[in-house]
């Protein structure tokens, strides 16, 4: 009954919410924790993986979160109150119910992500399947109808949808309605500088290059 509760978001632990950040890889998850570093807000990060091309501002990653489905004991994540820390949309399910968190999920069209991972398969010498794109889509689409679902139905989240494309676009005003969803005293213009718009190198056909780390 204690773990169907929790899975609710009753029964939550005291303090302040968690701070996430999520998406598909490749949905610009790197850059909005790089807004939120240069806004003020304190980052979960052991900088295991170090910038490289594919995210030459760094990845802002925290190596505990790859063991959440798997370990029996999460109470890292407590250690989190009132940071930010980087959750691929994979692993949300896996967040311990006992926490309270502020999602921010990055939206990117399905088809730059996909032509986003790619690239970096091919940087990486890793074998690319060109033909497996609408299949991918497809699982990619499925995929986050559940995630929305799961996200919805937890009392414990709090969710702000931030799509890649108008944030690059308009870093101010996303900043500002990031900023307002936390409820935090953010350095607005700080998070706004922080977006490199010459890093979206993977856009869809027809557009300027474009890719999001």
């Amino acid at each position: 009954m204690l773990r169907l509760l929790r899975a609710l978001g009753i029964g939550r632990a005291a303090g302040p919410p968690i701070v996430v950040v999520s998406g598909l890889p490749r949905s610009g998850t790197s850059m909005m924790m790089n807004m939120l570093a240069a806004g003020g807000l304190a980052v979960s990060s052991d900088r295991v993986r170090q910038a490289d091309e594919d995210n030459p501002r760094g990845y802002f990653e925290d190596e505990r979160v790859k063991d959440l489905e798997r370990a029996p004991d999460k109470a890292w994540v407590a250690e989190c109150r009132g940071k930010v820390v980087k959750v691929i949309s994979f692993l949300l399910k896996d967040l311990p119910g006992s926490e309270s968190y502020r999602v921010i999920f990055m939206q990117r069209d399905l088809g730059e992500v996909i032509a986003s991972q790619n690239k970096m398969l091919r940087r990486r010498n890793e074998p690319v399947d060109e033909s497996d794109g609408e299949r991918m889509t497809r699982a990619y689409r499925a995929h986050l109808v559940k995630v929305k679902l799961l996200l919805a139905e937890r009392r414990n989240f709090e969710v702000l949808e931030v799509d890649y494309r108008e944030a690059v676009a308009d870093p101010r005003a996303s900043a500002r309605r990031v900023a307002r969803f936390l409820g935090r005293d953010l350095d607005v213009e700080r998070m706004a500088a922080a977006v490199e718009p010459s890093l979206y190198r993977n856009r869809k056909r027809g557009e300027a290059r474009a890719d999001a780390p």
